[in-house]
């Protein structure tokens, strides 16, 4: 197995530093390498150490999750409980394998205002948001 091994101009030049300052290195210990004869040479993983590239590569993404609120107004207690129970049918009836859609639904009859609240991945989340938008064109005769 073959490391890359670079001189101390090379290390400079691909950092953008002055030959003193990474021989300066080499010398605190801030970066290691290798005495050959009357030159020093720096293996790839230890520029890497140095430069932190070997910390930076990326990280496998975690799950990402999105929060929606929607306020409906103009809506009574009926057509908000028929959104509600067809929108909880909705977000159970994914097909894909992700974390749980979750969907809270809230009705203010003061107001005849309902509010959803809805937390999932982002794929998931705006599948049901079209599921709303597109339920509410019906229900409300939105244009």
């Amino acid at each position: 197995m073959k490391e890359d091994l670079y001189s101390v101009e090379q290390v400079a030049e691909r950092l953008g530093l002055h030959v003193r300052t990474v021989r300066g290195y080499i010398r605190s210990g801030r970066l290691r390498a290798v005495r050959i004869g009357k030159q020093y040479r720096i293996a790839a993983r230890d520029l890497a150490a140095l430069t932190g590239v070997a910390a930076a590569a990326p990280a496998p993404a975690g799950p990402v999750e999105v929060s929606s609120i929607v306020r409906i107004d103009g809506v009574d207690r009926a057509a908000a409980d028929r959104l509600g129970t067809l929108l909880q049918a909705g977000a159970a009836t994914r097909h894909d394998p992700g974390p749980p859609l979750r969907l809270q639904t809230m009705f203010d009859d003061e107001r005849n205002r309902m509010t959803l609240v809805i937390l999932g991945d982002p794929t998931a989340t705006a599948d049901l948001l079209r599921l709303v938008d597109s339920v509410l064109d019906g229900v409300l005769g939105r244009d």
